[in-house]
């Protein structure tokens, strides 16, 4: 940034955890951005509620631009990222990236060795996105199909390929320490 410029909190991009108030700030993000799947409004309720620990909003200006909701595979050691949205307004910005680094970071995904979603085959943008983490964090990315569209969407919805991603943890711990 030149010195001649100078940040102001409507600039000041905050990530945190979700609150249950946000929930329909939430859902009219999800629902501004198209192609994702919109779920009720109650549903981004009470995953800003529940599962606050392993979700996040992005704010900017005081607006939610940002938000992914995840959880924790019961019994597993993987993340599984359910949704990701980002506001036209802070496209650009590296945000998907920044807030899925931010999650798995948290004390509440360091367990995680795995980093898990699905994605559609013609979802260019989420491709992208996980490659795109995927080689900022130095894992490898796998994908199958998964949810297939004539056995678990009744031909309704194309087939959901299982995104997996390699978190290396040791690595990035043997990095800091050095």
């Amino acid at each position: 940034m030149p010195k001649d410029e100078m940040t102001t909190p409507e600039d000041t991009l905050i990530m945190r955890k979700p609150q249950s108030i946000d929930g329909a700030a939430i859902w009219a993000l999800v629902r501004e951005c198209k192609p994702l799947d919109e779920n009720s409004m109650y549903c981004n309720l009470v995953q800003a509620d529940h599962f606050r620990d392993t979700c996040v909003v992005a704010e900017l200006g005081g607006d939610i631009v940002g938000w992914i909701s995840g959880h924790m595979i019961p019994n597993k050691d993987a993340f599984f990222v359910w949704q990701v949205a980002v506001s036209q307004k802070a496209r650009g910005l590296g945000l998907g990236r920044k807030m899925l680094t931010h999650l798995v970071n948290r004390d509440e995904c360091i367990d995680a060795d795995f980093l898990k979603t699905t994605i559609t085959e013609d979802n260019d943008a989420s491709w992208g996105l996980f490659r795109s983490f995927a080689r900022s964090v130095g894992g490898e990315l796998t994908d199958e199909p998964h949810y297939h569209k004539e056995d678990h969407f009744d031909g309704a919805h194309d087939t959901e390929h299982m995104v997996t991603i390699e978190l290396p943890r040791e690595e990035a711990e043997k990095l800091k320490a050095a």
